[in-house]
């Protein structure tokens, strides 16, 4: 299960450094006048919501991965890290397709806790996807997995956005977040096909 948590730290991780889990709520903070002690407050409460629609999932996924590896045999050996790997070559393929969330303030004037409502809701209405099989493949192990890899995800999740949101606000940081994103579906598919394919020798 090394193979599993290790797997799920890189894809955590990477949700949160990719922009369009934070930049919206930067650029709307810069445009706002908002503080920097504002601006962290409203993407952790955004990214805890963003983390808790796809810890919710998860949950649902894994309880289905507990009773596959209970009721069919070899479940847990072969069939879900074949699933990783699948899931992978397919975030490969379609990644230049991959649908981003993006908020977009209009001009006329709107309250900051209308925005915040918008964001937290946007946020939890697009959970990530990508995560779920490694839900599928923990709920094989029993709910002591499944609970640990939503602790991880929520904790990687909302830190890694609140500290890169942070950083940016400062411009302590200047990357090209633009190719970073567009290549997120790669970088996700490579890390799913490498999971699935060491769990079919570490168990």
């Amino acid at each position: 299960m090394i193979t599993l948590i290790v797997g799920s730290l890189i894809l955590s991780v990477l949700h949160a450094l990719i922009p369009n889990h934070w930049l919206p709520v930067l650029a709307i903070a810069k445009k706002e006048n908002w503080s920097m002690q504002q601006t962290t407050k409203v993407t952790f409460i955004a990214g805890l919501s963003h983390a808790l629609s796809t810890v919710l999932i998860g949950v649902i996924i894994g309880v289905t991965g507990f009773q596959l590896a209970a009721n069919v045999e070899y479940f847990a050996a072969y069939i879900a890290p074949a699933v990783l790997t699948a899931l992978g070559i397919f975030y490969i393929y379609q990644h230049h397709k991959h649908k981003h969330f993006h908020l977009h303030r209009h001009k006329e004037i709107v309250s900051d806790n209308k925005v915040i409502f918008s964001l937290v809701v946007a946020m939890f209405f697009s959970p990530c996807f990508e995560i779920e099989a490694y839900f599928l493949m923990a709920g094989t192990s029993g709910w002591w997995m499944v609970t640990l890899l939503a602790i991880l995800y929520t904790l990687v999740t909302v830190s890694g956005m609140v500290i890169w949101v942070s950083i940016t606000y400062r411009g302590l940081l200047k990357l090209n977040w633009h190719t970073l994103e567009h290549n997120a579906g790669v970088i996700t598919g490579i890390t799913l096909v490498l999971t699935g394919i060491l769990s079919f020798f570490i168990h």
